[in-house]
């Protein structure tokens, strides 16, 4: 029986992916020490382009992915800890929104950057790790803090209907976010009285898993 497409499709994309994980495995100290910090993000294959990103990668696709963010996160590492320095290394894996994951490090000025970054709340969840299956080992080694993925907005984001192509973009923006605000969030006031942003609306996507090793 002849290959089909759909197959071919997943080992072109599998092929890209081994790549991906390949070239990022050393650090880019330039990078780090020019700008305090560096990140790699999941590879959005042209499959998965914008439109269709709902879709998210699946099964051994995932997999084949979080290996490479847990082997990245473990080659950083050797190199970080050469560098003699404190240094913020860790793994952000999304849950609902998998190609959003990532591995994030930062050094000197920057090395709190990424704390507040996500909401963490009191109530603490555990990662679930034996849905893992044969990463679960590799996973374990790390120490994984419950985290809400979020989308910000605030009184601004919106902006000004001089600013849309359209008037009906402008109002469509509007209802959609009238609509929004109707479903839970959190809000938070701005504490700076001279900002023009008053307040802020965090809508709530799923979950983050943020994990690093001590």
């Amino acid at each position: 029986m002849p290959t089909s497409k759909k197959s071919r499709g997943h080992k072109r994309l599998w092929k890209e992916i081994s790549e991906w994980i390949e070239s990022n495995k050393e650090l880019d100290t330039n990078q780090l020490f020019n700008f305090g910090r560096h990140n790699i993000k999941v590879p959005l294959s042209e499959d998965y382009s914008t439109n269709s990103r709902s879709a998210e990668y699946k099964r051994k696709t995932r997999s084949l992915i979080l290996k490479g963010l847990l082997d990245i996160h473990d080659q950083w590492k050797q190199a970080l800890d050469k560098i003699g320095e404190p240094y913020y290394l860790k793994i952000w894996l999304y849950d609902n929104r998998f190609s959003n994951s990532q591995v994030v490090c930062a050094i000197g000025p920057y090395l709190d950057f990424y704390e507040t970054t996500f909401h963490k709340p009191e109530a603490q969840k555990e990662i679930d790790l034996s849905s893992y299956g044969a990463l679960t080992e590799q996973m374990k080694e790390l120490t994984w803090q419950y985290a809400w993925d979020e989308e910000h907005y605030n009184n601004t984001s919106l902006g000004e209907i001089e600013e849309y192509e359209t008037e009906n973009k402008f109002y469509a923006s509007r209802r959609w976010f009238k609509k929004r605000l109707k479903k839970s969030y959190r809000k938070m006031n701005n504490s700076n009285p001279e900002s023009e942003i008053k307040e802020y609306h965090s809508f709530r996507y799923g979950t983050v898993w943020i994990g690093g090793k001590d």
